[in-house]
């Protein structure tokens, strides 16, 4: 499995630190991904696009292919891009592609920028999420299944709080807009990182 992710025995490109040992960060923040981390995410978010996939066939099936074209466009390019590019974990340069829960596997094209996020940034970031979890409620509406429509909710509110639970308040990029993690460990982190921490004072 190191393989397949970052080599969990030395420190992030972005780190001060020679060496993880005794670090007082890494155990409230997670700076090496594994295939566990990986395996749970994935199970986290496979049941709420499998539904959301499955009510928009029911609505209409060629729908679908729009609707597949976006994700693999949004995931594989443009949240790369808003979002990901301010991952310390981008910052890897031997590594051409992500090596995170989140976008495993997608290539890094672009540069790595440290730093928040720009209002535009986030706005794009957002709007794309929207147009791919919305549909399923707007043809709940349309279609008036309400009982659909309420387990729809239900999955995205599990969907939200697991995020948020198991990885946001863990997570490194400090730019997305769910990260959770707190200042307290935020500025713990900074201490150890001198580039994305005056990337962020600039």
């Amino acid at each position: 499995m190191k393989k397949m992710f970052i080599d969990p025995n030395r420190t992030l490109k972005t780190c001060n630190e020679t060496s993880c040992e005794k670090c007082n960060v890494s155990n409230r923040l997670v700076c090496h991904f594994n295939g566990k981390q990986l395996f749970v995410f994935l199970l986290l978010n496979i049941p709420l696009f499998i539904f959301a996939g499955y009510s928009i066939s029911k609505f209409n099936l060629y729908l679908l292919i729009p609707w597949f074209i976006f994700i693999f466009s949004y995931f594989g390019l443009i949240e790369i891009r808003v979002m990901c590019s301010h991952c310390p974990h981008y910052a890897e340069s031997d590594i051409k592609s992500l090596k995170c829960w989140a976008n495993y596997g997608s290539p890094k094209l672009w540069k790595y920028r440290p730093g928040p996020m720009s209002i535009l940034e986030k706005i794009v970031f957002i709007m794309g999420l929207l147009i791919i979890l919305f549909p399923p409620v707007l043809f709940a509406f349309i279609e008036q299944s309400y009982m659909f429509l309420a387990l729809y909710v239900v999955l995205l509110i599990a969907w939200k709080i697991g995020l948020r639970m198991l990885y946001c308040k863990k997570c490194i990029n400090f730019a997305c807009p769910f990260n959770a993690v707190n200042d307290e460990t935020r500025n713990a982190f900074f201490e150890k990182n001198s580039v994305v921490k005056n990337a962020w004072e600039k």
